[in-house]
């Protein structure tokens, strides 16, 4: 039977966790989830693509195309349109709710296999509960966003990788899994700009230890050669996917773009950045994405909102009132406005350097991923004032204990050495916490992405086993009666990390 086949024979606890795991999803789905405004421009751009043969959003009657979007999530989108909108025009949207709710268990069902390959069989059962049970990735099933199927698209590939590596280890090559895992990093990729790091992350973990077991276990002579060739397939298979839509954005705005602009904005018109500079001189909570961040432009900048470290000065605060009355006479960003946004933020970063580049960016990750995740419960911001909604600040403390539990749990098991090719893993968290880092506007759901891995290491932890390597087979080399002469597998496996 193909080793890929046996992977998916499990116990039949297995099934009883993947069953409570669609529960969990069903019951999100059949109660009303938060409405995002990312969902109008997805739906937006798939409508327009599905039915008027242009991917851009509509300003008056006019179509505009446009690039700051990835197309992939669009396309699923339009595609469900497609299939079900003519038969089901007010429920269609259920149907992309099951189909994200199966990705994420499906998932959950792939690192779980992960876990157990390289771990222990406990530690499969337990990251396969944790995953079905993670109350976080579950209830983006019934929002209209990419989280579910971004998540999907790091556990895929993931777990294809370690298959690629363990094929490696063994003295061999599964190209298959080097091009399924690659497919993955694409389909991260197009869904959000920021998937990309998965390629690099991935890109890195496969030469690093396609490297490493070759030169070390296998003796052969050309580590480095065997390297660049199992990267070499991994990242045709991630970068080929991109050129259409390069191409695209190319024929379209010439220039080029494989991703999406940081910023909002399209060829052609004015990158206001004075105004995310300065917030990120001192925004490091949700509840300023929420109460600031999300008013620019269009709607009025409550005082109140605005939290004492904004003002060094007493100078600089009349300065910074001054500007933010400016900008609430009108309600719109003007280019003037925005620049002297950017000159008060030059200034309080020329005063706090450190802050600004290291301090900062610290305090933003912490509360994005470890802050109870109100936005997708119809919890209230404020969730910790008790006074007002009792009921909803045990929610979000339970939540949020819920959360601590696996960061510290995975946190725990990095730091012991017992995770699952940690080098490549643990790559993808820090390059996500150092862009999460450069972000004014923290969003506690941008962290959803580094849950398969935090889900790995937290059963690596918790089952109390060690990163266990496919069985390698021993090097090998030819007599002169070309019988084979086998080190002993010990020897082989003595230089894992």
């Amino acid at each position: 039977m193909p080793s890929f086949v046996r992977s998916f024979r499990w116990p039949r606890r297995w099934l009883l966790w993947i069953a409570a795991g669609l529960a969990l999803r069903i019951i999100f789905i059949v109660f009303p989830r938060p409405v995002d405004d990312d969902t109008l421009d997805y739906l937006q751009l798939g409508h327009n693509l599905l039915h008027h043969g242009i991917y851009g959003l509509s300003s008056g009657g006019d179509i505009a195309p446009s690039l700051f979007r990835p197309p992939a999530y669009p396309i699923f989108l339009a595609t469900f349109e497609q299939l079900f909108a003519r038969s089901w025009p007010s429920s269609w949207f259920n149907a992309v709710f099951v189909v994200q709710a199966g990705a994420d268990v499906a998932g959950g069902v792939l690192v779980a296999v992960l876990a157990r390959r390289h771990l222990s069989a406990r530690a499969g059962e337990i990251a396969l509960a944790l995953a079905m049970l993670c109350p976080f990735a579950a209830a983006y099933s019934g929002i209209a966003l990419a989280e579910c199927l971004s998540v999907f698209a790091v556990s895929l590939g993931v777990y294809a990788a370690g298959r690629a590596l363990g094929a490696e280890w063994n003295g061999g090559r599964d190209r298959w899994a080097l091009i399924l895992s690659g497919l993955a990093a694409a389909f991260a990729t197009l869904l959000r700009p920021d998937g990309v790091l998965l390629v690099f992350a991935l890109a890195f973990g496969i030469f690093f230890y396609t490297q490493r077991r070759s030169a070390v276990v296998y003796r052969r002579r050309t580590p480095l050669r065997s390297a660049v060739g199992a990267t070499s397939t991994f990242l045709l298979a991630a970068l080929l996917p991109l050129v259409p839509w390069t191409l695209r954005n190319w024929e379209q705005f010439h220039v080029f773009q494989p991703l999406a602009p940081r910023y909002i904005n399209d060829p052609g018109e004015q990158a206001l950045t004075g105004v995310p500079r300065w917030l990120r001189t001192w925004s490091v909570e949700f509840v300023t994405t929420a109460n600031v961040v999300w008013k620019i432009p269009g709607a009025p900048i409550d005082l109140a909102d605005l939290p004492p470290r904004v003002f060094d000065s007493p100078q600089q605060r009349a300065q910074t009132l001054a500007l933010i009355a400016d900008y609430n006479r009108n309600l719109s960003l003007t280019p003037a406005i925005d620049s002297r946004f950017a000159a008060l933020a030059a200034e309080r970063i020329r005063a706090h350097p450190f802050s600004y580049y290291i301090g900062l960016p610290i305090l933003r990750v912490a509360d994005m991923l470890l802050r109870p995740r109100t936005e997708a419960f119809y919890l209230d911001v404020f969730w910790w004032r008790w006074s007002e909604h009792p009921g909803e600040t045990i929610c979000a403390i339970l939540l949020g204990l819920i959360d601590l539990f696996y960061v510290a749990a995975a946190a725990w098991a990095f730091v012991r050495g017992r995770v699952p090719w940690g080098w490549m893993l643990g790559t993808f968290l820090v390059l996500r916490f150092i862009l999460l880092g450069t972000l004014q506007n923290p969003e506690p759901r941008y962290t959803l992405e580094c849950f398969p891995i935090l889900i790995i290491a937290a059963a690596a932890a918790l089952s109390g086993s060690q990163f266990r390597a496919p069985q390698a087979q021993p090097a090998c080399r030819k007599s002169s009666s070309e019988s084979v002469v086998r080190q002993s597998t010990t020897d082989c496996l003595s230089d894992a990390m």
